[in-house]
């Protein structure tokens, strides 16, 4: 059974890109637009992983993870950050507000199916 994925991005290009890759690799995939359909769908699907977009509109992904990583039902999942703006310090941030990992935008294309293969096969905290 293949390891299911869920995309939370509101660009539909980088969304789509990455459904594509993930897939081609083997991953079952479900994408949500945005923070608010994104914890509704991790809470209804209980996905193996999260990649999480932080800058969307209405929620973001700092609240989102926030939110699933509170709830006793959801709070194991991992979740990883996406992001372009990559400053200094942002990995530890996003790491402090509970993502259990961390990659920028644009996504290498190579570089995607490594991390989530090391992702998925990393014991939970």
């Amino acid at each position: 059974m293949p390891h299911k994925i869920l995309i939370v991005e509101d660009n539909e290009n980088n969304r789509c890109l990455v459904r594509d890759i993930l897939t081609f690799h083997g991953y079952e995939v479900v994408v949500a637009a945005d923070g608010q359909e994104g914890v509704i769908l991790a809470r209804e699907l209980l996905p193996d992983l999260i990649l999480m977009d932080i800058q969307m509109p209405g929620m973001d992904g700092i609240t989102a993870c926030g939110i699933l990583k509170g709830d006793p039902a959801t709070g194991r999942l991992k979740i990883i950050a996406l992001t372009s703006f990559a400053m200094q310090g942002d990995q530890e941030r996003f790491l402090a507000a509970g993502f259990d990992g961390y990659l920028s935008k644009p996504v290498n294309t190579r570089e995607l199916p490594v991390l989530v293969k090391q992702w998925l096969e990393e014991e939970p905290i």
